[in-house]
């Protein structure tokens, strides 16, 4: 009886036939090199599955190294707005400086100036009451913060420190309506106070007499009076003068030199006495003595 279906070769024929031709393909292949422009096609027919295949990892390599980068780059940023701040703020010294030098010239026994240290801080929030300006910085009594002491920008007088917490502490601004600030015109030395008007753009100057010599334009600086701001920081320009004989006085307006309304990074000024007022008096006194043993 015949089969229906014929079974064909056998596994083992077969498994020989196969054998023959993998022999064959891998002697042509060797002596004549028939294959390589098959083995090209192939290759670029794979590439695409390599890449794939390899992607995960460069992936990961290409966020790694941008993370760094990122990171470094930030770092480089912040030190140099550290930088920037500090060099603003040994600007605005020179001034303080000169005049120093030319009343250290006539007075013999001038007082010592006392030593400015500087501290970088970093705006956290701004209070949101309209009524109320003030900010929110990332200092405390653990980095050696204290109450009233003074705050500025780049550009000058920011403000001063309100209250103190731990780890930050709250700035009053010098355009708060509660807040006021001696200060001196820069070009002829007359005293004014700045007092806040509730407006970011604008400083008020009451009692200034019709007769007072200032002008548009006028830098108002510290005048060191009060003992809470260093002498000499610029603080406000002076944007309007305007005389009514029907008031008492004139109505004076001046504009904050200091980016009230861009503050991101703050300096914080403390005074450390460089020589004691004992130290300064026996110094005076022993001064005093070697010139009058001096005179004839």
């Amino acid at each position: 009886m015949n089969p229906i279906f014929n079974q064909g070769r056998s596994p083992a024929h077969r498994l020989i036939l196969v054998l023959c031709c993998s022999m064959a393909l891998i002697f042509f292949d060797h002596r004549m090199s028939s294959f390589e422009t098959v083995r090209g096609y192939l290759q670029t027919m794979v590439s695409p599955l390599q890449y794939v295949a390899n992607a995960p990892k460069q992936i990961m390599n290409w966020a790694s190294t941008n993370i760094v980068t990122r990171r470094q780059l930030m770092q480089e940023n912040q030190n140099f707005r550290e930088n920037e701040l500090f060099f603003h703020e040994q600007v605005m010294q020179l001034s303080i400086v000169r005049q120093e030098n030319a009343r250290l010239r006539s007075l013999l026994a001038s007082p010592v100036s006392n030593e400015i240290k500087k501290m970088f801080a970093e705006i956290l929030s701004v209070d949101g009451d309209p009524y109320s300006h003030q900010v929110v910085i990332n200092r405390g009594t653990n980095d050696g913060v204290y109450e009233g002491q003074p705050v500025l920008d780049e550009k000058g007088i920011v403000g001063q420190i309100l209250h103190v917490g731990v780890s930050s502490s709250r700035v009053i601004l010098i355009s708060d309506i509660s807040h006021a600030i001696p200060v001196r015109i820069q070009r002829n030395g007359l005293r004014l106070i700045a007092s806040g008007s509730g407006q970011i753009d604008r400083l008020v100057h009451n009692f200034v007499p019709h007769s007072a010599d200032i002008k548009t334009g006028d830098l108002l600086v510290t005048s060191g009076l009060g003992g809470k701001y260093p002498e000499g920081y610029p603080v406000s320009r002076v944007v309007m003068v305007r005389s009514d004989e029907s008031r008492e006085f004139s109505i004076v307006y001046s504009e904050p030199v200091a980016q009230i309304d861009r503050l991101r990074y703050v300096l914080l000024l403390s005074e450390e006495h460089a020589i004691s007022s004992a130290s300064l008096k026996k110094n005076i006194d022993s001064l005093k003595k070697s010139t009058a043993a001096g005179k004839p």
